[in-house]
């Protein structure tokens, strides 16, 4: 992570980039022989002292961020802030347009559909209309057989009619004219 120098007992973390996150971490001062003597001076074993000072450098180097570390974290925040209210807003077009564009679509096929049930119905006025007069005409034309039937039956059970013949006339021929003398 960050290269520590050490010098009379101060302990330096120098500025470097962090290649995961990518962030500068500001140089950090810690004066561990201080910290030492400190320690040294509360009872504790020099050695264990000098331990406990290289322990916590090693923590510190990992762990703690500096206020210019989070200072740039913020700056980095605000600035994905406002990508993400841009991206959000070009999403929020999207959506408009797209509703916008079913609307359009939506209308385009109730026309359609209304068209197409006009025509339908238009069909089935014809067909019911076509119905009507080929059901007239079937009827019409049963009962025209039936009632022809009916007058086939009656002749059939009658006699025949009587027909008045006139009496015969004799046909007489006129009588022949009597043969003249020829001489005369």
């Amino acid at each position: 992570m960050g290269e520590t120098i050490q010098s009379e007992g101060i302990a330096i973390m120098s500025t470097e980039t962090n290649s995961e996150s990518g962030y500068k971490s500001a140089s950090f001062v810690f004066d561990s022989y201080a910290y030492v003597r400190r320690l040294r001076d509360a009872g504790m074993d020099e050695q264990q002292a000098a331990i406990q000072a290289e322990t916590f450098m090693a923590m510190a180097e990992d762990r703690l961020a500096t206020k210019r570390d989070i200072v740039t974290l913020q700056h980095d925040m605000a600035e994905i802030k406002a990508e993400l209210k841009r991206d959000i807003a070009a999403i929020d077009a999207k959506v408009e347009a797209t509703k916008a564009e079913l609307k359009k679509e939506i209308e385009t096929a109730k026309t359609e559909l209304k068209r197409d049930i006009a025509v339908i119905e238009s069909k089935i006025e014809s067909s019911k209309a076509d119905t009507i007069k080929w059901t007239a005409g079937m009827f019409a034309a049963q009962t025209a057989l039936i009632l022809g039937a009916m007058f086939a039956i009656m002749r059939m059970n009658q006699p025949p009619p009587v027909v008045y013949q006139p009496p015969a006339q004799e046909m007489r021929l006129p009588a022949p004219t009597p043969a003249s003398p020829s001489g005369r």
